[in-house]
């Protein structure tokens, strides 16, 4: 037998197809592999909760994702990039945290008083209309702020990937 043949012809194994799903779900976020090992331990260590619900939440609740949810951005790198060079605000405050934790019903997101008037900003109400909002996002083009209004589900946001079998990836 030529065992140099391997595993040719065959489809990639288990741990192939839950390491490609993490890795597609950790590119679309931006995000470090760390700081997503540290997003799955916080999910796997949730009491009472299903942990792929708690991942996919921490996920959509950074700041950069709802940025780029709201349509104030078109990529999540370019939210990320947006919140990295202080135009964006929370509570009124400016924040240069992307993976900052928005809170459900108590932040409130805005553009920067003094960004407005970059050009990127000009024209966003036609742009804004354009673009669907998500259910449980809230945005108003003039004044430029917004807020997520309840928790993202799997129906109102969908999930870059799956994320049982990145957590089946992660509990091995």
């Amino acid at each position: 037998m030529n065992r140099s043949r391997g595993r040719r012809g065959r489809g990639p194994t288990e741990f192939g197809k839950q390491l490609l799903e993490k890795q597609k779900v950790r590119m679309t976020y931006g995000i470090s592999e760390k700081q997503f090992a540290s997003y799955v331990k916080e999910a796997m260590g949730s009491h009472g909760a299903v942990p792929a619900h708690v991942l996919h939440r921490a996920l959509e609740l950074r700041l950069d994702n709802v940025i780029y949810r709201m349509g104030l951005a078109p990529t999540r790198r370019a939210a990320r990039q947006m919140v990295s060079h202080g135009h964006i605000t929370v509570n009124g405050r400016k924040t240069t945290i992307p993976s900052r934790r928005i809170f459900v019903g108590k932040d409130r997101i805005g553009v920067r008083e003094g960004s407005k008037g970059r050009a990127y900003f000009e024209g966003f109400e036609a742009r804004f209309m354009e673009r669907p909002l998500p259910s449980w996002l809230s945005f108003n083009p003039k004044s430029m702020e917004g807020g997520v209004q309840e928790v993202p589900t799997e129906d109102s946001a969908a999930p870059a990937g799956d994320l049982r079998a990145v957590l089946s990836f992660y509990s091995r």
